[in-house]
């Protein structure tokens, strides 16, 4: 897939003033007009010559960055579309400021030929709200014994490998995997968790989960996978990123690693940045995550990390599910959180926390992410797809099920009242998302 090949039509010259542009992977951060011409940055802050505008959108008192990249959303499609469609979830995604998704390889059927590859590509592109990039499959149909034509999926367009949150058959599968995908410069996604371990836990092993009878997953089963995957990338010499990573010591281990010069890097969803195993006590299913939510002080690592500059990407982990499938005793209900619609407003309240600045949070949320892909947006660059976000940073809005665009209503987060909202979102220079009101 060519990830710079957003829809061509209803492309305008466009001219973006007054605004604060942020775009961290260029250490910009002040008060600079953009100028849009072709689907592309045409120029920032001085107008090119010859250049005339059909629109001038007033971004006063907003911020201009570049379009939100997030590194996992399932988008239900194909195989789920009773809880949402690839159409549903990247019109949500437009709204919250989104141009970028990328898929996971547990859809049904499961992606690992170029056929599937290209069936999401055709319907994203048919919805032209954003752009969807896949992972392969690491083992074919994710059964961790047989490794997938790495070399199709990579020419087809995949952007990584993964065997999502399902188990290899045994470490040898995983040795074997990292090498061949090492072999195609294929980054591994790896979603740190022991099955054994695991145990068919539904939360964290801790004091909660034993006053609430729960069955639980230790720290262990993050740590130990994270320990054994760093020993096989060291000897593989793959490049690995790992996926939402909860405990403050697997943050850490991660982090060591990378300084001491291994080819990795990891990110965390937004909800393990607000919620505890606390928020498990009335047996809240919009809080059963998978991995399940940590104790206050791996929150608290996790935080550590983005204020001090070590947490690579965070991303929404959109899981969106229909009502029935929180319904039910705890463990039975199906895990996950719709993230899409409260990805930056709860990065931004981050920031209003001064856990991080504005441009370390939008780091974490365009240019690192789009690195981890091997992408070419997460940028304003002259001549970069004009993938834009515009947000006021001062809106105030109450998260309900009117203002979620999502199908999924599965969020704890209903009821807060959110500041910062998206006014305007640009694909590829084409308006996929214009809050009613905006200039």
């Amino acid at each position: 897939m060519n990830a710079d090949r957003p829809e061509m039509a209803g492309r305008e010259r466009l001219h973006i003033s007054g605004g604060r542009l942020i775009d961290p992977a260029n250490g910009i951060d002040g008060q600079l007009d953009v100028f849009v011409a072709d689907g592309r940055i045409a120029a920032i802050g001085t107008q090119p010559d010859g250049f005339s505008a059909d629109r001038t959108i007033d971004a006063s008192g907003c911020v201009v960055c570049p379009g939100l990249v997030d590194l996992c959303a399932r988008l239900r499609e194909p195989g789920q579309e009773h809880k949402a469609t690839i159409a549903s979830e990247s019109a949500a995604a437009a709204s919250g400021g989104i141009t970028t998704l990328c898929c996971p390889p547990d859809t049904l059927p499961v992606v690992e030929t170029p056929a599937d590859i290209e069936l999401i590509r055709l319907r994203a592109e048919a919805a032209g709200k954003a752009r969807v990039v896949t992972l392969g499959a690491l083992t074919r149909g994710l059964q961790g014994e047989q490794l997938s034509e790495m070399a199709a999926l990579k020419q087809a367009g995949c952007v990584g490998v993964s065997n999502a949150m399902l188990p290899l058959a045994n470490t040898l599968v995983q040795r074997r995997a990292m090498e061949y995908a090492a072999t195609f410069n294929l980054t591994v996604f790896l979603f740190a968790s022991d099955h054994w371990l695991a145990g068919g836990g539904c939360a964290h092993e801790g004091k909660v989960a034993a006053r609430l009878g729960l069955p639980g997953i230790p720290e262990a089963a993050e740590t130990a996978a994270v320990a054994r995957d760093l020993a096989l990338v060291e000897q593989t010499g793959v490049r690995a990123h790992f996926c939402r990573l909860t405990t403050a010591r697997a943050v850490r281990m991660v982090a060591r690693a990378r300084y001491d010069g291994l080819p990795v890097s990891f990110d965390t969803a937004m909800p393990y940045l607000y919620l505890t195993e606390i928020d498990i006590s009335d047996f809240d299913s919009r809080c059963h995550v998978m991995p399940p939510l940590r104790t206050v002080e791996d929150r608290q690592g996790l935080r550590d990390a983005l204020q001090q500059g070590s947490l690579d990407a965070i991303c929404s982990d959109h899981q969106p599910h229909e009502p029935d499938a929180k319904q039910g005793p705890f463990p039975s209900t199906e895990p996950g959180i719709s993230g899409l619609d409260t990805l930056l407003p709860l990065g931004l309240r981050l920031v209003e926390e001064s856990i991080t600045d504005l441009s370390g949070l939008l780091r974490c949320m365009t240019s690192a992410p789009a690195e981890i892909l091997g992408l070419p947006c997460g940028t304003l660059a002259t001549g970069s797809s004009a993938d834009i976000c515009i947000f006021n940073p001062e809106l105030s809005w109450l998260l309900d099920a009117q203002s979620v665009r999502s199908n999924g209503l599965n969020t704890p987060f209903l009821g807060w009242e959110m500041k910062g909202r998206v006014t305007h979102t640009l694909l590829g220079g084409r308006m996929v998302h214009e809050l009613e009101g905006s200039a």
